[in-house]
């Protein structure tokens, strides 16, 4: 190899996209993902902007990142969301790219438990989404605009209890595959990361149940994966503005093979359900971040 092909392949490593400089608003960002991802575009250079509904821990991670501008905000709200959006991309100066990353877990029967658990995980991990979307659209509708989607391997991989959560996902997935096409003519992208089990209060405190113990015959489907290389990967897709991430590495493989991938949990799982539904019934169990009231979008059965 001679020296001027190492110069320009050295030189090629050098010209890898950044996300130093980038302006990004992050949602969901008093903890878990949301935080850590926020902690590490900062220290990189990025500009963040981080808005949630637990006002003291998000103020904290906003001293952390250069006191960011933060909002308290209940993406179950349009008019709320509009308004903090508008407000901390002025503050920002622009909006170069949006986290949707915001999303609730709690388990649920879907014929024995109850129908507000539905209501409130679909109100925030899909309306939520789409107020995001159409509140930061306008700012990000240019080229090097992007949007970056938190899906989950639950879109494709559907597992009992989980059922108000893998719905949500499906739906999310569903609205950023339809936004990619409907943005393309303005030259911004859109991209959606799919996790498994990570080592967040997501997973501990949403599916870490006895009822999911009783059915699973264990805490976890697949093991609970560190978090440190979604938050990576994160980072990565921001300054690639990238079609699809993962993490774990083998979560696309599973996507790649979602019928059968299903069908072996279907296989798996073909024992015990009854039991772990009947522990669901009456287990008391929470939303992994307390909720806002808010009105209900469902009118109860006759």
């Amino acid at each position: 190899m001679n020296a001027s092909t190492v110069g320009h392949r050295r030189g090629f490593r050098r010209r890898i996209p950044r996300v130093a400089g980038k302006r990004i608003l992050i949602t969901g960002a008093a903890r878990g993902i949301g935080a850590a991802l926020a902690r590490q575009l900062h220290a990189h250079g990025a500009h963040v902007a981080l808005l949630g509904i637990e006002e003291a821990l998000l103020a904290q991670v906003a001293s952390e990142c250069g006191d960011a501008p933060w909002r308290y905000c209940d993406i179950g709200d349009p008019a709320q969301v509009e308004r903090v959006v508008n407000s901390l991309t002025a503050e920002l100066g622009g909006l170069d790219a949006v986290v949707c990353n915001a999303g609730i877990a709690r388990q649920l029967s879907l014929l024995g438990g109850d129908p507000t658990v539905l209501e409130e995980t679909l109100a925030v991990n899909v309306l939520g989404v789409y107020y995001t979307m159409r509140a930061a659209g306008p700012h990000i509708a240019h080229p090097g605009g992007y949007i970056l989607i938190v899906s989950s391997l639950a879109a494709a991989i559907h597992l009992p209890l989980a059922g108000a959560y893998s719905a949500s996902k499906a739906a999310v997935e569903a609205l950023g595959d339809t936004l990619r096409i409907e943005l393309r003519h303005t030259g911004a992208k859109v991209g959606l990361a799919y996790f498994a089990e990570l080592d967040t209060e997501m997973t501990s405190r949403g599916f870490g149940t006895e009822a999911a113990r009783s059915i699973l015959g264990r805490s976890t489907v697949s093991g609970v994966a560190p978090v440190g290389p979604a938050i990576d990967a994160c980072e990565r897709a921001l300054a690639r503005r990238s079609r699809h991430i993962v993490s774990p590495y083998w979560v696309s493989m599973a996507l790649w093979c979602r019928p059968l991938t299903q069908h072996l949990v279907d296989f798996s799982l073909r024992r015990g359900v009854a039991s772990g539904l009947a522990i669901a019934d009456t287990e008391p169990t929470g939303f992994t971040t307390e909720q806002p009231a808010r009105p209900r979008r469902m009118r109860k059965l006759a």
